[in-house]
């Protein structure tokens, strides 16, 4: 299960550096997780200061 990226996202980055996986990229008004890259360690997630990230129900 990969960890998404919600519309609270608001393009800071944070997340795109601590990603061990390098999954995440710039996306059309927010970041985006690429769910096949995933590898669902929530780093990302910690590193997201609008809490933004979370696991995909």
């Amino acid at each position: 299960m990969a960890y998404v990226i919600s519309d609270d996202c608001v393009s800071c980055g944070s997340c795109v550096d601590e990603c061990p996986a390098n999954a995440i990229s710039e996306g059309d008004g927010k970041y985006v997780i690429n769910a096949d890259e995933c590898l669902d360690c929530g780093t990302c997630a910690d590193a997201c200061p609008n809490d933004a990230i979370a696991p995909e129900e």
